[in-house]
């Protein structure tokens, strides 16, 4: 062994001697003792040492319980009755003055009684004397008051012995936590040293390569067991896997064979689709090129309409501009109202007509398409509406002139009709 290590051993075993004086720590001292003589004999023998190498030292001895300062006297029982019964003392005054007052006023109450005049004298000179007799000597006044008095110097004086004592456990408790720190402070970095060289010796004995390799072999066997029982849990969950897998193809087999007709027919259904589809697209685009053709057709009837009427208006009002001048001839306005009247009713019996054919194309379509239908239904009675405007107000006009022709005609002051120059019936026209 290296001398620098014998020599730090050496010290180490004096300081360990030297806390094993120290009456503090009394209850670990043999203890102690025994490890200084171990670490003493480790240069001959390190056998002794084989027990000390298995502690902690640490956890051992420095600890509060391994340390005490003095036998403590156990506490006389009167203190702790004290203690129990100092809150009640604290009453007993009061109990002794109102123990006075009840018989005090008890006595004034026998004496007013007996006397009402000596109510007149004042109740603590009263009380003082006794009530004339009818109070006890030691209820009177100065009795009770000395009473209570001693029982409150009594009281406080207990207290203030209560409390001295106190302050003196917690003194001397304080003082000996500090001791204990004390110590453990200089304990604790002899007992670490110690422990470094236990452990060198530790790693280094015969024993303890036996033990360690003892104890690694018990690992290994363990482990060992564990892996053979491991093995065999595996070779019981591959044999399951196995069975379950097997139960798994045969199940997808069966759903193999069952998934077949419905994929058939999903494929009819697929193709029955798209052929509805088709049809479906082709009766829309139809209808549509029918819808719009019947729109123009209508959209056309009413602009034919429109320059009927506008045609129709601008004649009305060349008629009546005619009207005026057949005041000057009467054969003329007939003949010029005759033919325009033709003229509008020709043209409006051919408008009429088209409407007709437009509304019939309109009900064709209706049997397929309700709701155009009934658009068109609006708008070819909007049309008869109009048609027969047109009428009333052409069968207006008819009347009107017929009226003014037979005024013209009753009167001997117009000249005879003559036929209107080419000119005039031009402009008419």
């Amino acid at each position: 062994m290296p001398v620098g290590a014998s020599a730090n051993r050496h010290q180490i075993a004096r300081e360990i001697e030297e806390f094993s004086r120290e009456a503090a720590l009394a209850p670990r001292s043999e203890e102690l003792l025994e490890l200084c003589r171990a670490l003493r004999a480790a240069d001959s023998d390190t056998r002794p040492l084989d027990p000390w190498t298995e502690l902690d030292l640490l956890q051992a001895y420095a600890r509060p319980e391994s340390i005490t300062h003095g036998a403590s006297k156990p506490e006389h029982p009167a203190w702790g009755w004290l203690e129990a019964l100092l809150g009640g003392l604290v009453f007993i005054p009061l109990a002794l003055t109102w123990l006075g007052l009840t018989q005090a006023s008890s006595a004034y109450g026998a004496l007013t009684g007996a006397d009402p005049k000596a109510a007149a004298r004042p109740f603590l000179q009263l009380w003082q004397s006794g009530f004339e007799g009818h109070l006890t000597g030691f209820f009177t006044f100065g009795h009770v008051a000395g009473t209570a008095t001693v029982a409150i110097l009594v009281l406080l004086a207990l207290v203030l012995l209560h409390g001295w004592r106190r302050a003196g456990i917690s003194r001397r408790e304080a003082e000996a936590e500090r001791l204990t720190d004390e110590l453990l402070r200089r304990l604790v970095p002899s007992l670490t040293r110690a422990q470094l060289l236990l452990n060198s010796y530790r790693l280094s004995s015969p024993r303890r390569f036996t033990a360690e390799l003892t104890q690694s072999a018990e690992t290994l066997n363990r482990l060992g067991d564990r892996a053979a029982s491991t093995t065999q849990e595996l070779s019981q969950a591959a044999l399951l896997v196995a069975d379950s897998l097997d139960k798994a193809e045969k199940r997808l087999a069966g759903v193999d064979t069952s998934v077949r007709p419905l994929e058939s027919a999903a494929t009819r259904i697929e193709e029955a689709v798209r052929g509805g589809g088709k049809d479906v697209e082709a009766a829309v685009s139809g209808s549509g090129v029918m819808i719009r053709k019947a729109l123009e057709d209508v959209r056309g009837t009413n602009g034919e309409v429109k320059d009927v009427l506008e045609k129709a208006g601008e004649r009305v009002e060349d008629s009546v501009t005619a009207l005026a001048a057949a005041q000057r001839s009467f054969t003329t306005g007939i003949e010029v109202t005759g033919d325009l009247s033709a003229q509008v009713l020709g043209r409006l019996t051919e408008v009429v007509e088209a409407s007709v054919r437009g509304s019939a194309d309109a009900q064709a379509l209706v049997g397929r398409f309700a709701d155009q239908a009934d658009a068109l239904g609006l708008v070819a009675e909007r049309l008869g509406k109009a048609v027969e405007a047109l009428h009333s107000a052409l069968d207006t006009v008819g009347r009107d002139t017929g009226r003014d022709g037979g005024r013209d005609a009753g009167r001997d002051v117009l000249p005879a009709p003559r036929r209107p120059a080419p000119t005039d019936r031009a402009d008419v026209r």
